[in-house]
C-alpha cells in the first residue's frame, strides 16, 4: 500500500496504463500478436518502443481505427454518413 502523502503514485495506480502492450493491442483489434509486431515495425500502427518492447497509446490506436474506417468509407468523420 502507498503512503497516504504520496498522491502522485496513488493517482498513477488508480488509472489504467497509458501504454498498451502488443498483446493488449492484438486482443483489442482481434488479430494475432505477430500482425501487430509487423504493422508496428512497418510504421502502419502508431507505436513507440521502450527498450526492445513496443508500446501503443489507446487514443492513438482509436484514432488510427477511425482513420482506417474513414479511408474505406470515404467519410471524413470516420462514421458512415447518410447516402
Amino acid at each position: 500500500m502507498l503512503p497516504p502523502d504520496d498522491e502522485s503514485n496513488a493517482i498513477m495506480s488508480d488509472t489504467p496504463s497509458p501504454a498498451w502492450t502488443v498483446r493488449q493491442v492484438a486482443e483489442y483489434l482481434s488479430v494475432n500478436e505477430r500482425t501487430v509486431y509487423r504493422m508496428a515495425e512497418r510504421g502502419e500502427l502508431p507505436a513507440f518502443k521502450v527498450g526492445d518492447a513496443w508500446r501503443f497509446r489507446r487514443n492513438d490506436i482509436n484514432t488510427w481505427i477511425e482513420r482506417q474506417y474513414s479511408e474505406r468509407t470515404g467519410d471524413s468523420k470516420g462514421r458512415r454518413g447518410k447516402r
